[in-house]
């Protein structure tokens, strides 16, 4: 019997619909294995905004640092568009990532059995399947480079965004994606961009001296055009690949849709001593907000993936993945979700996975 703490971050829009139906879950899997879950609610986006005027205030930082990992649902929506960049939901989830060292994020991307028919690939494609982990480098890059906008006297205004990489953070976030993938098929993809940018030469340069360290993996480079092509022609060429942050951004959206449902992955944010950080990768969805309409299983599935990385509890994240599976064999879909027999709320989905794993 175990006993942690997780820190629920419900967050905005569905956040706090999909929050609840994967507590339910962690809940029902504390119950069948005898796991006490101790949970704590923060605020962190535009509900921190709302409340503190900040989306990222120091008790949830202070609060996040104490938990054994945390469960976020999701940021941002249209109510706070008009605010400050530093109010913004999402620079919360910035701060977020900064504070706590959060600097590999995992996404991984599986066409689950029942679900093959909703493959937007080619059914010949759809059939051989695929199980890809996309490890994306998230705190360095042209998101978190300087900024500047200024006027010139012939070409109007002009803004410039820096991306930047160093050899430590290349390194780490190299190393975290060798490893990850000695614990899969043993085949990794690194992707850049060598032919154009200085920073994608160093990525490869250092990844080419990683790779040295990691005999038993198949190591290759790809071009990030090449990548999105691969992705849609054979998925299931791919084991593990990793990029910079941009890069990783825009292919873990294009591998999520190919999986037949945007909100039925998860992910995870790491470092190296802090709390790692789970969350679905759907986003806010603000137009289905409290309408029973949320697709609930990503978030369920990033408890999973809480489970077996940050717990070390593989049994009860496999039991989780396993009553997934048999509740969209049984029919059962939320209606982002094409295919089954009955279309269900966020609330029966999260009822059906939960009565499935008890």
């Amino acid at each position: 019997m175990g006993a942690f703490k997780i820190a629920l971050l419900p967050g905005d829009g569905i956040g706090p619909e999909v929050i609840r139906e994967a507590v339910k879950v962690l809940d029902a899997a504390g119950s069948r294995y005898g796991h006490v879950f101790a949970q704590s609610t923060y605020l962190v986006g535009g509900a921190a905004t709302d409340v503190y005027g900040e989306p990222y205030p120091a008790e949830t930082s202070d609060g996040l640092k104490s938990a054994d990992a945390i469960l976020l649902g999701a940021v941002g929506g249209p109510k706070w568009d008009a605010l400050p960049v530093h109010l913004r939901p999402e620079k919360g989830l910035l701060q977020m990532r900064q504070d706590l060292g959060l600097y590999a994020n995992l996404r991984p991307a599986a066409l689950r059995p029942a679900l093959q028919s909703a493959c937007p690939l080619r059914a010949e494609t759809a059939a051989r399947g695929f199980d890809i982990m996309l490890v994306r480098e998230l705190t360095g890059g042209i998101y978190f480079g300087k900024r500047d906008r200024f006027q010139t006297p012939d070409r109007g205004e002009v803004a410039s965004d820096l991306l930047e990489y160093s050899e430590m953070e290349i390194e780490r976030i190299g190393r975290r994606a060798f490893e990850l993938a000695m614990l899969r098929r043993k085949h990794l993809v690194s992707v850049d961009k060598a032919n154009v940018l200085e920073s994608s030469r160093l990525w490869r340069s250092v990844m080419h001296r990683l790779a040295g360290e990691y005999p038993e993996v198949a190591y290759s480079d790809m071009y990030v055009d090449n990548a999105a092509m691969q992705l849609i022609r054979d998925p299931a060429a791919f084991d593990v690949i990793v990029t910079e942050n941009m890069f990783g951004d825009i292919l873990s959206d294009e591998a999520s849709m190919i999986t037949g449902s945007i909100g039925l992955l998860p992910s995870a944010s790491m470092g190296d001593t802090a709390p790692a950080l789970y969350e679905p990768i759907h986003g806010s969805a603000p137009d289905i907000a409290g309408q029973d309409k949320a697709n609930p299983i990503a978030a369920i599935l990033s408890v999973a993936m809480m489970l077996q990385y940050s717990l070390a509890l593989s049994k009860e994240a496999q039991a989780i993945e396993q009553a997934v599976d048999r509740v969209l064999e049984a029919g059962y879909r939320t209606a982002d979700m094409a295919g089954g027999s009955e279309i269900v709320g966020t609330a029966k989905m999260g009822d059906l996975v939960a009565a499935y794993l008890a």
